[in-house]
């Protein structure tokens, strides 16, 4: 994993934003990798880690949860989004998910809609090709200003 890791630092390397740096997303890699480590994920046997950094500075996490009723299984971002929710809510600014390797990976669809819902078009991404904002990775994204449309 250490020539993965050394691959990884150098693809962050000219796509940090003003005050970020690589460290800031190593250190979140980890805690996601940590996270991972907790999966139970006997079914598929993939388990998957998230970390994210929130506004206020605190880092939150989550791992998947599978279930036999393959439908009820909860991805790692809602164990991360719970955790947000449960320790004082706020706005998610970077985010990161890893799988068994440690090797970074992309939310799926509704993830995606999770992470944009509790962070934003602003929310940074790590992504299989690099650092991006969440209007990227969620293009045309559905959110709360969208219902005010219609409800107001």
């Amino acid at each position: 994993m250490a020539d993965q890791d050394q691959a990884s630092e150098a693809q962050l390397e000219g796509q940090l934003a003003e005050g970020e740096d690589v460290a800031l997303w190593t250190g979140l890699r980890e805690a996601a990798v940590e996270a991972m480590r907790r999966a139970y994920a006997p079914y598929s046997h993939y388990p998957v880690g998230a970390a994210a950094l929130v506004d206020d500075g605190r880092v939150v996490t989550g791992c998947n949860v599978e279930n036999a009723g393959y439908g009820v299984t909860l991805c790692a971002e809602c164990g991360l989004v719970s955790q947000l929710v449960v320790t004082g809510g706020g706005r998610l600014t970077h985010f990161v998910c890893v799988n068994a390797d440690g090797a970074v990976i992309m939310p799926c669809g509704r993830c995606r809609q999770l992470l944009f819902e509790h962070g934003g078009r602003r929310l940074r991404v790590w992504t299989v090709s690099g650092l991006k904002g969440m209007d990227a990775v969620l293009p045309d994204a559905f959110g709360p200003e969208d219902l005010d449309e219609v409800v107001h």
